[in-house]
């Protein structure tokens, strides 16, 4: 359906004339100047009066132009049908551990030893990729924690921001899963409340920042923010990728109990992913749970169509600058002959 934005823009049609009634021409003053080139300019001004039978053409060019350039100036445009809205959704923050210790191979895919990280990029890209409704927001931290990307509905965008994270974007040092929670909470308390969820992936210990993991729960549990923990790791020795910058085993460290005491203190859940089927089965659980209804919502896709009434009124204004200009005139003239 055709829409209108701004109708009242049609009162300027008549504009050009009244310019024309009631704003008096300025007096002409001839200039007395002497050219070299007299004679040329007598001979352009003789062709232009030639062409005067074409002047209502040119005038009803103009008032075409300038229906045109008015017709834009109202924003037209069309609106489509009216698309219902999800009636759940969530507030989502992902925290994602980016130290180094994510670089051990200890998940295996198709009898293919990945990396911690490879394995998290690869379930959090799906899990992205199904949450209509939700607005995600991410979290990375190592030795410190740093927002990635804020709360949006732009998923596609999410997504793209998942698959080029890389290990080495930030320092990898340290893990400082405090002051990841607490970054987290300080964007998710801006949002509504009963409808905040923070998850949290990690394969270590804290180890750096201002905050220990408890105190940053326990900020969240002040904030209505329910946390769920993800930890990812093996229980045996880990072997480095050869680019990471050490070759020696790694040791799958995760503070379970701690990770547990945070989860519950918030009035989530802990997870331990050991293997990658446990890292698919933890975030299809996910899907399932902190579900919010809405109040039913419509959505009418706008298409701005004041673009092709401007292109046409530029494309005649070229147009008319070309047939009024004696030069023009003359040199077609000369090329004809």
């Amino acid at each position: 359906m055709l829409e209108i934005t701004w109708p009242w823009a049609f009162l300027a049609l008549p504009l050009p004339l009244l310019v024309y009634w009631f704003i008096h021409r300025a007096p002409r003053q001839e200039a007395a100047l002497h050219v070299p080139f007299y004679r040329q300019l007598l001979q352009l001004k003789s062709d232009s009066s030639r062409h005067s039978a074409r002047r209502p053409l040119l005038l009803l060019l103009c008032a075409l132009i300038w229906i045109l350039v008015v017709s834009a100036a109202s924003r037209p445009q069309w609106v489509g049908e009216a698309v219902d809205l999800p009636t759940s959704g969530r507030d989502m923050m992902l925290a994602l551990d980016m130290s180094g210790s994510m670089e051990a191979r200890d998940m295996y895919l198709d009898n293919q030893q990945l990396s911690r990280f490879r394995v998290m990029k690869e379930v959090l890209a799906d899990f992205v990729e199904n949450r209509q409704g939700d607005r995600i927001g991410i979290v990375l931290f190592a030795r410190h924690a740093y927002l990635l990307t804020p709360m949006t509905h732009d998923l596609g965008a999410v997504h793209q921001m998942v698959e080029e994270l890389e290990i080495g974007v930030i320092d990898e040092s340290a893990t400082a899963i405090g002051d990841a929670i607490g970054l987290s909470v300080r964007h998710l308390r801006e949002r509504p409340e009963n409808n905040r969820v923070l998850i949290l992936l990690t394969d270590g210990i804290n180890n750096s920042g201002e905050l220990t993991p408890t105190q940053a729960a326990r900020l969240a549990e002040t904030e209505g923010i329910r946390m769920h923990v993800v930890g990812i790791a093996s229980d045996q020795f880990a072997q480095r990728s050869l680019f990471s910058g050490s070759r020696g085993p790694v040791d799958s460290e995760i503070d379970d109990a701690t990770m547990t005491q945070i989860a519950e203190l918030t009035g989530g859940r802990y997870f331990r992913a050991r293997t990658l089927e446990d890292m698919i089965e933890i975030y299809d659980l996910l899907d399932t749970m902190e579900p919010i209804e809405q109040d039913d919502q419509t959505f009418r896709p706008i298409r701005l169509l004041f673009h092709w009434p401007l292109g046409a009124a530029l494309l005649l204004s070229f147009l008319l600058a070309l047939a009024a200009s004696p030069l023009a005139s003359s040199a077609l003239r000369e090329r004809s002959t």
